[in-house]
């Protein structure tokens, strides 16, 4: 439990220097919507934002990683959402699969209110709900956003990693890679990483790319 535990520390760890937008956001849109990462938030910010089925009070799912992309307006926003998960195990792997199976039920993504006042890094004061381009005046109150579309990155240790390649079939919405891209110093940056998270971005399910 110990050794798992430190794995997930030291993903998390590297994955507060990846950056604010991903090479796997981004639809077919006209331009490019704002993109922030919500989890591992600086480690001095007091709360970080969290998925959860309405309704449920409980129930949250934590990603180690997690980005946002918002859209839409004031009146009706959404975001999309790369989740990035650490598999120490199978069953860990299994585990957090069901949490992000597709179903019936609608997924909301919230933005706790210290999380949006609080500055995007300690490098840029600025504060996260100015760059969401959906909120014209600092809120008083958490966002909550109907999440239009999920993509999953899950890294898996190097044995379990070409053992699931071997023989499973991924969902449309899970990516995989070995623990070791995520752990790796700007790993983000890697060649291969890059191609990968290219890949996740909803505009290559379309014939052609944005326009």
């Amino acid at each position: 439990m110990e050794r798992h535990a430190s794995l997930d520390a030291l993903v998390r760890q590297q994955l507060r220097k990846w950056p604010q937008a991903l090479p796997g956001l981004g639809g077919r849109s006209s331009g490019p919507a704002p993109t922030l990462r919500a989890r591992p938030s600086e480690q001095q910010s007091p709360a970080s934002p969290f998925l959860k089925i309405p309704g449920t009070d409980r129930l949250r799912t934590l990603p180690d990683g997690m980005w946002l992309q918002f859209g839409g307006t004031e009146q009706e926003p959404w975001c999309d959402v790369v989740a990035i998960e650490a598999c120490s195990s199978f069953q860990n792997l299994l585990d957090k699969r069901s949490r992000f199976a597709p179903s019936t039920h609608s997924l909301l993504a919230i933005c706790p209110l210290p999380w949006l006042t609080g500055p995007v890094s300690p490098e840029d004061t600025t504060s996260r709900w100015r760059l969401t381009g959906i909120l014209s005046v600092e809120p008083t109150a958490p966002l909550t956003l109907p999440v239009r579309d999920m993509r999953v990155l899950y890294g898996l240790r190097d044995r379990h990693y070409d053992h699931f390649a071997s023989g499973q079939i991924p969902h449309a919405h899970e990516f995989f890679c070995p623990i070791a891209a995520l752990t790796a110093e700007k790993g983000y940056d890697a060649p291969r990483m890059r191609a990968l998270m290219s890949r996740l971005t909803s505009a290559n399910n379309f014939f052609d790319g944005p326009t």
